[in-house]
Order: structure tokens, then sequence, then C-alpha cells
């Protein structure tokens, strides 16, 4: 027994410790980012990364899976939340899809997954992540307008005063964020190098994050013009916790719309997390399958 608890100590200090905090590092800005896109206040998006870290996983079969709000449903759940009218009403539709989901892991449909071809996965995955590094890209430049896609990066291109148009869009870069992202990504790099093989056990993700508090407290300190200004910081409200809402469960049935959301997202979220398992089944090399239905039910 002492043997076994030994080597169940090594393995978790050496593999899922800093497992964890990377996915921490990654999922906690990642929570407060769809809470804030979808239109719902901050704590739902950190009530939602932590069910999904603790209760999820301790139901869920999956070795591999990490749940929590999904970034591909921000868009509907706050189209959701502008129809209804409030967030408690929206709420109702939450726990329809949450229930819908149960009922299709009762009724063991996790396996509808399987009919979806790979490309489907491939291309799922791929459109997630060209979203993802899209969302970063202005936020990297310190960019300070919420239409860098759309109006200032667009204007780089048109026919008529391509130097104004660099100009403006340059007034709204901040040289410090932009110099920050740069560093942080050489050192994410250089830290997957063999020569930083001693210092692996701590997560690249976590020295970068470190190294990003250190750097930009040193600037500030100095009162450095490359210094982070306040918007461009996370701001989380002191009393977050008294924003903690829940579903008004006397107008169940006083608009379709609740029930019409409700199965729509349940419906949405359930196609996504069974691609996401199938893709993540499929890249693990010790060919571990995840229960389906358990993950639904979960």
């Amino acid at each position: 027994m002492n043997k076994t608890m030994q080597v169940f100590r090594l393995v978790w200090l050496k593999h899922d410790l800093p497992a964890g905090l990377s996915v921490f590092l990654v999922a906690l800005p990642l929570c407060l980012g769809i809470a804030l896109a979808s239109g719902a206040p901050l704590v739902a998006g950190l009530i939602s990364g932590i069910i999904g870290g603790i209760i999820v996983s301790l139901i869920s079969g999956s070795a591999l899976g990490v749940s929590g709000p999904a970034a591909g449903l921000s868009t509907l759940v706050a189209a959701a939340i502008i129809s209804l009218g409030d967030y408690q009403t929206f709420l109702l539709s939450v726990v329809i899809a949450g229930g819908f989901q149960l009922v299709l892991g009762l009724l063991k449909m996790g396996g509808i997954a399987n009919y979806f071809p790979s490309s489907v996965i491939k291309g799922m995955l791929a459109a997630i992540g060209i979203i993802l590094i899209s969302k970063q890209v202005p936020i990297a430049l310190g960019y300070g307008e919420p239409d860098f896609w759309t109006d200032g990066f667009l204007n780089l291109f048109t026919a008529d005063s391509i130097h104004e148009h660099f100009k403006d869009i340059g007034s709204q870069v901040s040289e410090g964020s932009a110099l920050l992202s740069v560093l942080s990504i050489i050192i994410l790099v250089l830290l997957q190098k063999p020569f930083a093989k001693k210092i692996k056990v701590i997560p690249a993700p976590l020295i970068v994050v470190l190294f990003g508090l250190g750097f930009n407290y040193l600037l500030s300190i100095e009162a450095n013009a490359f210094s982070l200004g306040s918007h461009q910081m996370v701001n989380i409200p002191n009393d977050i916790f008294s924003n903690i809402s829940f579903p008004d469960f006397s107008k169940i049935f006083s608009n379709v719309n609740i029930w019409k959301n409700g199965l729509v997202i349940g419906l949405l979220a359930t196609l996504e997390t069974l691609l996401c398992v199938e893709a993540v089944d499929k890249l693990d090399k010790h060919n571990r399958i995840t229960p389906v239905n358990r993950e639904l039910n979960a």
C-alpha cells in the first residue's frame, strides 16, 4: 500500500499538478471572457468553470476532458438573454438544456457522434482555434477599440488614405501590450526547446504568466510608458458573488421561447461535447475511450 501511495504521489506531482495548473491558467480568463461575451454576470463564468472542474470531472469517465462554459455557444446565449429579457429567465433555458442532455444520456444517445465524419471534427477544432486566435490578436496588440477586424484592420486595404489608416490603427495600439505579447511568445517557444527540459516540471504557461505579472509590475513602478493601462487589466468587482442569480421557476411556462432556447442550447451543447470527446479520444496516445453517455449525464 505504501509503495502504491508513493507512486500515486509521484504521478500526481509530476503530471496531474502541472496539468491542473496549466488548465487553470487557461480556464480562468476563458471563463470570465465567455461570460462577458455572453452578456452574463462574470460570476456565472466562474461558477461554470468550478462546476465543470470539480463536479463534472467526478461524474464523467473522461480521462482527458475539460468541462466548462463553451465559447461556441456565447453568441447563442447572448441572443437568448436579450430575447428573454432578463438573466433569471434565461437560466430556466439552461435548466431545460441540462435536462435535455440528461435525457439523451439516459437514452444512450451519445453514440450519435460516431456518425459524424472526421473532417467535421477537424474542421470544428480548426474553426475554434482560428476564432480564439483572432479574438486574442487585438488584445495582444492592446487595440483599444472593439472593431479591430471589421473596421480598423480592413481599412488598411482600402485604396484611399492608406497612410491615415495606418496612423489611426497605430494610435490605438499599445506598445507595452505588444512588447509583452512578443516576449511572452518568445519565452513560451524557448521553454519547448530541449535545453529547458530541467524546468519542465513547472508549466510553461505559468512561467509566462508570472513573467508578465512581474514585467508589468516593474514597468508600473517606474511609471514607464510601456506599462499597461487599467483598461488592459482583468477587472473583477469586489462584490462579485453578490451577483449570483437563480432561475425564476415561476416563469417556466410563461414563454415558449424559454423551452425553444433550452432545447437548441442543449442540442448544440450535446453535439459540441460529443465531437470534442471524439476528437480528444483520437488524439490520446493510450487509446482511452470516453463513455459518451456518462459524459452527457455529467
